[in-house]
């Protein structure tokens, strides 16, 4: 079984996040969408809510499994028997980023990552975009799935 950890704070999800998760499912058997619990970050949307959207979202698709995990998150995909971390690019600076964090996850534990890039009209799209519109009051709606609309 291909089975893909895609991790995140998903604070909130966004349709960058759904572009990515949508053209992999072709690629896996399953995809387990993550949330990581960082105690030291402050969150616009409860881990309850974070939870709900992505269920919600994915209510209909029986290969996507929402958990939230501590920890590195090559150990919970060890966990998880998952060998693959799903990653989504955007830009170059993306790229970079994960390059380092994806040649480091490999070292660590053998765990691929697989990244996709971005569709055309998505990669201006970001939760924390989505986070400073919303606490200015701006029209968000069109960068996120329905659940997330006030």
């Amino acid at each position: 079984m291909k089975k893909a950890v895609f991790p995140g704070s998903f604070d909130p999800i966004t349709l960058g996040h759904t572009d990515i998760i949508d053209r992999a499912l072709p690629l896996f058997d399953e995809i387990i969408l993550a949330i990581g619990i960082n105690a030291d970050k402050k969150y616009m949307f409860s881990l309850e809510d974070r939870v709900r959207f992505l269920e919600e979202t994915y209510k209909n698709e029986s290969r996507i499994k929402v958990t939230t995990y501590n920890g590195l998150t090559v150990d919970f995909c060890k966990e998880q028997d998952a060998p693959f971390i799903l990653r989504g690019l955007r830009s170059g600076t993306d790229l970079d980023y994960e390059k380092a964090i994806g040649q480091t996850n490999f070292k660590l534990s053998g765990i691929e990552s697989v990244f996709l890039i971005t569709s055309s009209g998505k990669s201006h799209i970001s939760s924390s975009i989505v986070r400073d519109v919303i606490r200015n009051g701006g029209d968000y709606t069109f960068m996120v799935p329905d659940v997330v609309r006030k």
